[in-house]
């Protein structure tokens, strides 16, 4: 991003951003797939050198607002400008010859590259001699070189030499960003960059947004974290049902005003201070939570539903990407699970589904060994799996949102060799009405959603049936807050009626506000487990970045 002339001293922040010429204007842009309304009457206005937060329910119409004026999509009507140039209809090609640049929440990588070729994709550097400027040779090593300086600069640490398929969904995210940040976008759109980053990670990235809206860059954030908007925009734009219903100054609004002109009523939100209230509440460690409902006391000791020993997992890292890991869930706990991503956690759940072979130890279900047993007979054991990627491990996004909600379990829906279309058709109903998934039609393919309505479908799929174990892993990831409190509600719910639930999140916070229990993982050992009114986000967090290691053996017994 090129600098542009910095304001005086003199002049207020609001000022200058209010004097700023406008870098982006859509006056009411409307876009349908099909029956489908994704905008109606949709505005924005961003000015240069602002960092702009597009906020708003899952199915809001966000993200095709913005693949609009990233040229993916051709409005049905309405107008787009940039910098002043009528643009509307253009294509993805000139959009990013005019340094608009999106990095988007579904990964756009080539599995079989490794992350330097596939940061540099279409912009390959060639190799330094008169053979490869003939030839038009690419200099892999400066290429690797280019991707590494970006990496410490930026602190989206990742090993420009590793393949994509080899890498975690966080680290991949990392590498969609460092892409378009190589691309030198003036105008970037961010679609939840932060939804698989750890707190210093996301620390790292509000500091390079910041140096690049400081050098004139405009930048357009959508995101569902309302504390990322609070923290890092100078405005933000609401939208609802696919129109615009409120233009604010951060500096001027409060995370509850957001939240109630996102979902149109008020919400409670989510902090660590009001997390679940063990401790310091007098009333013997039974607070309320973020949704003000009770806390339950320390679970009364019955056998584990779920019971992990000595489990060592390969990866394609290391041999031991799960390196002996011990502990038992019991019924009617919530035992969480946190750390920066890619420490094993992945591993440690796919294990346990049965996704992915370990080398020694044993899983449990009940009194059930299920170690070497398929993903089917674990399910039928009453094991339930929210992946954290849903597009690779939850969803076939071809199939009607109706054939998703059944899949792994269509023994269930038979009649005699065939499937039985009219309990299909049942069971989609009553998922979609109580998981509120977005537009309430079974026959759309899965692909058609929004990313949250996406994982509403998996949620409702494996919460939506009788289980004894639910795994747990980002339930909310790329999920607005009028739905993680739903989501949180029914992981309280499965709880409540005595599931065990093995909870992994990258947020702190979520952990905090639901876990029982709290494990840290790093390097692929548990190293502490600690009741939850012993952990906080300063007792943790050095267990997170290994600066502490605890007595693992002790803790993992214990737990």
């Amino acid at each position: 991003m090129s600098a542009s002339p910095t304001t005086t001293t003199t002049t207020s922040p609001r000022a200058a951003m209010q004097s700023a010429p406008l870098a982006i204007q859509i006056t009411d842009v409307a876009k349908s797939f099909g029956p489908v309304r994704a905008n109606r009457d949709a505005s924005l206005e961003v000015r240069a050198g602002e960092i702009h937060a597009l906020v708003g329910e899952n199915g809001a119409g966000k993200s095709t607002l913005m693949r609009i004026l990233s040229g993916m999509f051709a409005p049905d009507a309405g107008r787009v400008v940039v910098d002043g140039r009528d643009v509307t209809g253009w294509t993805t090609a000139e959009a990013i010859a005019a340094g608009v640049g999106m990095v988007h929440q579904h990964f756009m990588l080539v599995p079989t590259l490794t992350v330097a070729e596939n940061v540099v994709l279409g912009r390959e550097p060639t190799a330094p001699t008169a053979l490869g400027r003939l030839l038009h040779l690419v200099d892999r090593g400066g290429a690797v070189r280019a991707v590494a300086a970006l990496s410490r600069e930026t602190g989206l640490a990742v090993d420009p030499e590793r393949r994509v398929a080899e890498l975690s969904v966080g680290e991949a995210q990392r590498v969609e960003i460092l892409k378009t940040l190589l691309r030198g976008a003036r105008i970037l759109i961010l679609d939840e960059p932060t939804a698989v980053l750890s707190p210093p990670e996301v620390e790292e990235l509000w500091k390079v947004l910041r140096r690049l809206r400081d050098a004139g860059g405009t930048i357009v954030l959508i995101t569902h974290k309302l504390d990322e908007v609070m923290d890092v925009s100078d405005a933000i734009t609401v939208m609802r049902a696919g129109r615009t219903v409120a233009r604010l100054v951060t500096r001027e609004t409060t995370p509850a005003a957001i939240a109630k002109a996102m979902v149109g009523r008020d919400v409670e939100l989510m902090s660590e201070s009001d997390a679940i209230g063990y401790g310091g509440t007098g009333d013997g460690g039974r607070g309320t939570n973020d949704v003000g409902t009770v806390a339950p006391a320390s679970p009364v000791p019955r056998p584990p539903s779920l019971a992990v020993t000595d489990l060592v997992v390969p990866g394609p890292r290391h041999a031991r990407e799960v390196d002996g890991v011990s502990f038992t869930v019991a019924p009617g706990e919530i035992l969480g699970v946190a750390g920066v991503e890619g420490n094993g956690q992945t591993e440690l759940i796919e294990a346990i589904a049965g996704l992915r072979a370990v080398t020694s130890g044993h899983i449990a279900l009940g009194a059930q060994d299920v170690t070497a047993a398929s993903v089917r007979a674990r399910a039928d054991a009453g094991l339930a799996h929210i992946p954290e990627d849903r597009h690779h491990r939850g969803l076939v996004l071809d199939y009607s949102i109706a054939d998703n909600l059944i899949l792994g379990r269509q023994h269930h829906f038979t009649r005699g060799a065939s499937l039985d279309a009219s309990r299909i058709a049942a069971n989609a109903a009553e998922r979609v009405r109580d998981f509120d998934v977005r537009p309430a039609d079974p026959a759309l393919p899965a692909r058609a959603l929004s990313g949250g309505n996406q994982q509403k479908v998996v949620i409702a799929r494996e919460m939506g049936r009788d289980f004894s174990v639910l795994l747990a892993a980002q339930p909310t990831r790329g999920v607005d807050v009028g739905a993680i409190e739903f989501i949180h509600a029914r992981i309280r719910e499965a709880r409540a009626a005595g599931k065990a639930v093995l909870l992994v999140s990258a947020e702190l916070n979520e952990i905090l506000a639901l876990a029982d229990r709290v494990a840290v993982m790093y390097r692929g050992r548990l190293v502490t487990v600690l009741p939850r009114a012993e952990a906080s986000a300063e007792v943790l967090g050095p267990y997170m970045t290994g600066a502490m290691t605890g007595d693992t053996e002790r803790e993992a017994g214990d737990a």
